[in-house]
């Protein structure tokens, strides 16, 4: 009887995000705080720049897409050293940190017309950080009308591009390095 429901349209269209269940059971996330335990941001630049979704690489963070974006563009700036928090920082560690924010911005900017941002970081656990040990930053473009009714009627994001996609925009529009 079930079977031949599954084929019958009714008056709901559906967004299936089957991708989104390996972030629901987390998944790939560390299996401690060292940097040795799988660590993604520690994995990351290891990889080619397209296999990791990175969008610009520094001397001391670089700039990737989030695996789970809040919206299409979702940034994030991190160090390649392994470090759980803001002031754990050097001084040349912070300075690229913030210049590659301010190029996040511009690329973001220039590429989608991102009209606003939501620029931060979830330091601990209880703050809300996905990844607590390794520190990242979000750069999370914003548009006027961007948020709908899905995430709070469907608990779904909807994004109009791949990160493939995405990514290669965004490289393709970063700014070069001007220091």
């Amino acid at each position: 009887m079930l079977a031949d429901m599954t084929d019958v349209p009714d008056a709901f269209g559906r967004l299936w995000t089957p991708h989104r269940m390996a972030y629901i059971k987390g998944e790939n996330k560390p299996t401690g705080p060292g940097s040795g335990d799988g660590c993604p941001f520690c994995e990351i630049p290891k990889m080619d720049d397209a296999d990791g979704l990175i969008v610009a690489r520094g001397e001391v963070v670089y700039a990737v897409l989030n695996l789970y974006p809040y919206n299409s563009g979702h940034l994030m700036v991190c160090p390649y050293r392994h470090v759980p928090d803001y002031t754990d920082l050097d001084a040349a560690e912070t300075a690229e940190l913030a210049e590659f924010t301010q190029k996040a911005l511009v690329t973001l900017r220039e590429a989608s017309g991102a009209q606003g941002f939501n620029v931060g970081m979830n330091l601990g656990h209880v703050a809300g950080a996905g990844i607590a040990a390794h520190l990242h930053q979000h750069v999370v473009p914003r548009w006027g009308g961007d948020t709908n009714f899905m995430p709070i009627v469907g608990h779904t994001r909807v994004l109009p591009q791949l990160l493939r996609d995405t990514r290669e925009l965004l490289a393709r529009a970063w700014p070069e390095k001007t220091s």
